[in-house]
């Protein structure tokens, strides 16, 4: 009986079984569901944790998304046919600015429908991201803070470093309006709000007063985006049925 199980331990995994090599870097690079969550699935799951990392490389023991793994997952996620659609959940803290737009540039330039869910928190850099998709979602208890950027490292002179910042800002500011439903002007009095920058903080939306604002748009979990996901799936390839006929 013994000798038996070792046979079968022995045995080579089936060819069909084995990740493909692609699938095999992309693992390596830090997350082991790339790029299916399972066999019959047409949708893949992509989380964004913790703080985004960019050029610089933040202590061991802070929670981190590292954008050079993001950005090889979200290839494969358009190259591979058998991935119909994206899910993207959110609960981070921010971070690296060009990092995270950078995320959020390549997440809107997905030809698949995509969905995000703010589970928790969307700070930051993490509100660009959560807008990036085709269709927004946001937990009820959920909170995204709105801020203007701040300043880490050198500054080589104040004029030069207020024009860069103010330029930085503007992308932000641009690209959130582009791709959601916030009127430039409140989304800059969110930013901007002189009680809430006296304490460093900015200011905090919850749930239903992000999708007030027209910043997300839906109140729900996992299973509204889904289905919502799913949809557009379905509306995705009656739109491309109707290109080849």
């Amino acid at each position: 009986m013994d000798h038996q199980m070792q046979n079968n331990e022995g045995q080579e995994q089936p060819k069909e079984d084995r990740p493909s090599p692609l699938m095999e870097k992309i693992q390596q690079l830090g997350q082991t569901n790339v790029p299916q969550l399972s066999q019959d699935s047409k949708i893949h799951c992509l989380t964004i944790v913790g703080q985004i990392e960019g050029h610089l490389q933040l202590p061991p023991q802070n929670k981190t998304t590292k954008y050079e793994h993001l950005i090889p997952q979200i290839v494969a996620i358009e190259q591979n046919p058998k991935i119909e659609g994206l899910l993207v959940i959110l609960n981070t803290v921010g971070g690296d600015v060009e990092a995270g737009l950078a995320i959020s540039e390549m997440l809107a330039s997905l030809s698949k429908p995509t969905v995000s869910i703010v589970l928790g928190g969307g700070h930051s850099i993490g509100v660009p991201i959560a807008v990036s998709c085709d269709h927004s979602f946001i937990a009820e208890t959920a909170t995204m803070t709105i801020h203007p950027i701040r300043l880490t490292g050198l500054v080589i002179g104040v004029p030069q470093t207020f024009e860069y910042l103010d330029k930085m800002q503007d992308r932000v500011i641009n690209f959130v309006t582009k791709h959601s439903n916030i009127e430039e002007q409140q989304f800059k009095d969110l930013m901007f709000a002189k009680g809430n920058l006296t304490r460093d903080i900015g200011t905090n939306v919850v749930g239903s007063d992000a999708v007030e604002y027209g910043l997300i748009d839906s109140v729900g979990g996992v299973g509204p985006a889904l289905q919502k996901l799913n949809e557009l799936i379905d509306l995705n390839k009656d739109e491309s049925e109707g290109l080849v006929q």
